[in-house]
């Protein structure tokens, strides 16, 4: 199993040297301890899984789908949406993540069928509880749960490839999780390597006849690694008017660090390398998929998903090459006016972060037009959305 060492050691270093800093402590703590321990049992378990399950030596990663774009662009919105197509596809839920292993996943499915026999869903109940109160005050933002369809790139946390760390302490200057197509080959190789052995056996888990499904912001700056890796792979990017999405993720990302007790001068340099990926995350899929027609992909405008998930849906399948089922259509035309009338009650304004409109508006000028989305000038300061 992979893991990376000079990330490992750039996340020691830094918080080392985070003299005053609280949490200081508790976080090399896991670091010195939980992360190496962590690693030694899932690097075990990723060997057993082949002695264990041999079908694991047979299983294929045919024709995965990708949803990437801007963060807050609909990213979760679009896979839930597919996610329910639960006869065509494959996925991580959030608490899956956390046990990269095939053998781990099974061993856990095992527990809750021992706790539901034998203690009469005790332990089911608590872990309920536990997750309204992390991650209840948090949904009118984003609705997270352990028994969510959640970001692929969190399985890979336990090769320490992930955002999770920049999250809690402001280090974006450390680690750069998004520029992955511009990495050296040999370590990009080992990326999706470990990647496309935590997807396989996920697909083992579910099935193994389904179609995985993906999603997650991050990898809008992976999509010719994704590619490369995935020849057959294709791709949906979803796009919003940057005037909403950008500040958005901005104010989310912000809200995070705040929470944990950093202040603005200390997430800075972070904030703006943020700001920076943002354009990116509009430019990088475009230009990668331009340069690969041969990619089955498709562009979607948040307004129409949101407007008219049906139709989206339907129009997203034909251009993948997919058949919408009549019991699946079933459950879009019940979802039609939930999807409609749902908004989430996060506000934020441009105005409070150093990226101007103009800014935005100036270079990404091709969006605008392509899309017709209107300009400051007609987009109002606060907004709800639905993500």
């Amino acid at each position: 199993m992979y893991f990376d060492v000079q990330y490992y050691w750039r996340v020691l270093r830094h918080v080392w040297s985070l003299n005053d800093w609280p949490g200081r402590r508790q976080t090399l703590f896991k670091l010195l301890i939980l992360v190496p321990l962590g690693y030694v049992i899932n690097a075990a378990c990723f060997v057993l899984d082949y002695l264990l399950f041999p079908s694991l030596w047979r299983q294929s990663v045919r024709q995965p789908v990708f949803i990437v774009g801007h963060a807050r662009s609909g990213t979760t919105l679009c896979h839930r949406l597919l996610a329910a197509d639960g006869d065509t596809f494959s996925y991580f839920l959030y608490w899956e993540m956390f046990f990269p292993s095939l053998l781990q996943k099974k061993l856990m499915g095992a527990l809750g069928v021992l706790d539901k026999k034998l203690l009469g869903g005790f332990c089911n109940r608590k872990l309920v509880a536990w997750d309204d109160r992390t991650f209840g005050r948090y949904r009118h933002i984003h609705n997270m749960s352990l028994w969510n369809s959640e970001e692929d790139q969190f399985v890979m946390r336990g090769a320490f490839v992930t955002q999770q760390w920049s999250l809690d302490i402001p280090m974006m200057h450390k680690l750069d999780i998004f520029h992955v197509d511009q990495m050296p080959l040999q370590k990009r190789r080992r990326w999706l390597r470990h990647y496309k052995e935590c997807v396989k056996r996920q697909l083992v888990f579910n099935g193994g006849d389904k179609i995985h499904l993906a999603k997650n912001p991050l990898m809008s700056g992976w999509v010719q690694s994704l590619i490369d890796t995935f020849p057959d792979a294709r791709i949906i990017v979803m796009l919003r008017n940057p005037l909403e999405c950008i500040p958005s993720v901005l104010k989310l990302v912000e809200v995070t660090w705040q929470g944990k007790g950093w202040s603005r001068d200390q997430y800075a340099l972070s904030l703006k390398l943020l700001t920076d990926v943002s354009f990116e995350s509009f430019t990088h899929p475009r230009d990668v998929l331009k340069a690969n027609p041969a990619t089955a992909q498709v562009a979607v405008d948040y307004r129409d998903i949101t407007a008219q998930p049906r139709n989206t849906v339907h129009a997203i399948y034909a251009a993948i090459g997919l058949q919408v089922s009549p019991e699946f259509d079933d459950y879009l035309r019940a979802q039609e006016d939930r999807e409609r009338g749902h908004t989430t009650h996060f506000r934020y304004s441009i105005d409070e972060f150093d990226v101007t409109a103009e800014r935005i508006e100036s270079e990404l000028a091709d969006f605008f037009a392509a899309y017709g989305w209107p300009s400051q000038s007609e987009v109002a300061t606060g907004i709800e959305e639905n993500v």
